[in-house]
């Protein structure tokens, strides 16, 4: 294993039974950060081992709240009575196995009713193992399928969520929707940030705001010309049939 890893002996909150979970030492140095807060590290990536999986029972969750007693636990009890698990993600992982640990993760967050935020952010980090891997296309439905459960947030959940305020939260939802093709609805969200007056309080977000407003705003255009392009054309090619 490497030395940037190390084990810790945890006791699921499902079954009472102990088990080791992998973690990462101290904190990774920082190449960059994409606009949707996707961030590379020189070493190890935590996202990796950001699920703990108990081997006993199966159980999953993000390791910031594993070890708290799950909404509808009963429910989860049930799935997992008598069925057997032959499941170790201890030590170090593949990215196609941390990929298998967010399923996991998503799908028990699914069973216990968990909240919108914590499925969005499961789903987000979901979407940054895809691009690392460059597959594109899962990225793309994982993206949107985030910004869905961050859009439900707004409703249900009270603001900041998480360390996001709802500045933030807006402009996420914006560049997931840019990131998606979705560029109206993109537009929408990321105009609510720039002219929003509170926004010089959070000047970083301010700057991306404008940033991916701006892209929204040429790939929109371009978008817009090709379709009318495209329509001037189609005359034309009756015409000649």
């Amino acid at each position: 294993m490497t030395s940037h890893l190390y084990t810790a002996e945890k006791t699921c909150v499902l079954c009472d039974k102990p088990f080791t979970v992998t973690k990462v030492r101290g904190r990774q140095p920082l190449i960059k950060q994409d606009s949707d807060f996707c961030s590379y590290y020189q070493e190890v990536n935590p996202y990796y081992y950001a699920i703990w999986v108990c081997p006993n029972c199966g159980y999953a969750a993000q390791d910031t709240y594993f070890e708290e007693y799950p909404a509808k636990a009963n429910t989860i009890k049930e799935f997992l009575a008598n069925r057997a698990v032959n499941v170790n993600f201890s030590g170090e992982r593949t990215r196609e196995q941390a990929i298998v640990t967010y399923k996991l993760a998503m799908f028990f967050a699914d069973l216990a009713g968990m909240l919108n935020s914590r499925m969005a952010g499961l789903y987000l980090k979901l979407a940054w193992l895809y691009r690392e891997g460059e597959q594109s296309a899962e990225e793309l439905v994982a993206l949107d399928k985030a910004r869905e459960y961050y859009e439900r947030s707004f409703l249900k959940e009270k603001m900041p969520i998480g360390n996001m305020s709802e500045l933030t939260l807006e402009y996420l939802c914006g560049e997931l929707l840019r990131r998606t093709g979705k560029l109206p609805e993109a537009l929408n969200y990321l105009g609510k940030v720039v002219t929003n007056p509170r926004a010089k309080q959070e000047k970083r977000i301010l700057t991306m705001a404008r940033d991916a407003w701006d892209e929204a705003r040429a790939a929109r255009k371009m978008q817009v010309s090709e379709s009318q392009t495209a329509s001037d054309t189609l005359p034309e090619k009756a015409a000649a049939e």
